[in-house]
């Protein structure tokens, strides 16, 4: 029997667009026998040259510098936007209204408004509509929240996230979108990179009662693309004190400004009953300790423990490459992109939403708010 075809349109083709052609193409490899088959049929980008040398590149039947051509496609199914923060609010509502599902980057949108709005108008349509959350699908970030369901870490006490780049650090860095508030959100890196942490901590730890934020821009003035000055007006890093809704208090770091690192994802959690460490730069373990665990002289069996996570994913992932092969980064792509075009084959929403995109959304606006009037704001 013909496998069903779910045909994509893809909306940029910079890294993430790029990316997310990779988690496509390589699906049937990760993931056996899918029940379905899945296609990116077309690509738009803003030049028109460039959508015809991915669309010959890559064998997209598509090209165009109009997103409303594959958005009106009536054989595309799926529309996913790759494209700035500022945009992705108005592609939304069109993909929307011509009957599409959708697969948006975070962050959901450039302003808490935006980003309610288009939570609304995917609960009141009969689309899938979900968000890149990436770091959620990784083997030890999955095993990490089924040790906190399980029990293992007790009450949680306290937390620590942090995502650290060093692609801000060079004074004669040139300015770009993400530089600019305008175009990327008022959030800066809390947007690009505090998003995913935030909506880790809100996975593992749960919603957040109040935060507190501070925002850094070290070089407030830089050169553009061509070669004038440029007001950089979107944060370079951005820190935050939170306390869970069950009373947990901890501290998220979003950083470009981190000198030696690459791309540092990273977290701490410690209960009454044991803690949890992880690092997306050893992305194949999960770090353990185990609090009711003997402890007598010369050690008993206090310690960390590290327990391989590698590529042990559950069905149909895991078998290729083999569950003891490592992983990385791309592999949190490719799971998040099978979970949203199972959901789509299905029928059936999966997580992440476009309503928990918005809770992380709201997170960042309260911890804007905090980082202007200097105080604790509620979320």
């Amino acid at each position: 029997m013909e496998k069903p075809e779910i045909r994509i349109g893809l909306l940029g083709f910079g890294a993430m667009g790029r990316t997310h052609a990779y988690a496509v193409s390589t699906l049937p490899y990760f993931c056996g026998d899918l029940p379905f088959r899945a296609v990116i049929r077309g690509v738009a980008t803003r030049s028109m040259e460039k959508s015809n040398a991915v669309a010959k590149e890559f064998g997209f039947a598509i090209a165009t510098d109009n997103e409303d051509d594959l958005i009106n496609d009536p054989d595309i199914d799926v529309i996913d936007i790759c494209t700035p923060n500022i945009l992705h609010a108005d592609t939304v509502r069109r993909a929307l209204a011509a009957g599409k599902h959708v697969y948006c980057e975070k962050p959901l949108a450039d302003t808490l408004a935006n980003a309610e709005e288009m939570a609304r108008l995917a609960a009141d349509s009969d689309r899938i509509c979900s968000v890149v959350f990436n770091n959620r699908h990784l083997s030890a970030v999955c095993r990490a929240k089924q040790l906190i369901e399980e029990g293992r870490l007790g009450r949680l006490l306290s937390f620590d996230f942090r995502y650290l780049h060093n692609s801000c650090t060079d004074p004669e860095k040139t300015a770009g979108w993400k530089q600019t508030a305008s175009v990327c959100g008022e959030g800066g890196v809390l947007f690009d990179l505090g998003s995913h942490i935030i909506d880790l901590a809100v996975f593992l730890c749960g919603s957040f009662r109040t935060v507190s934020g501070k925002s850094q821009i070290a070089f407030p003035v830089r050169k553009g693309l061509d070669g004038k000055e440029w007001q950089t007006d979107a944060s370079e890093a951005f820190y935050m004190v939170a306390e869970t809704a069950d009373g947990a208090t901890g501290t998220l770091t979003a950083s470009k400004l981190a000198t030696g690192c690459n791309d540092d994802l990273g977290f701490a959690i410690y209960g009454t009953k044991g803690s949890l460490r992880f690092s997306l730069m050893d992305p194949n373990y999960l770090e353990f300790y185990d609090n009711t665990a003997e402890h007598a002289p010369y050690g008993g069996f206090g310690g960390f423990t590290r327990i391989e996570c590698v590529g042990r994913y559950a069905a149909p992932a895991g078998n290729f490459p083999s569950p003891k092969a490592s992983q990385g980064w791309l592999r949190g792509h490719v799971m998040g992109m099978y979970k949203f075009l199972n959901a789509v084959h299905l029928g059936r929403q999966d997580s992440p939403t476009f309503a928990e995109a918005a809770y992380v959304q709201r997170v960042m606006e309260a911890a804007l708010r905090s980082a202007q009037n200097g105080t604790v704001c509620p979320v």
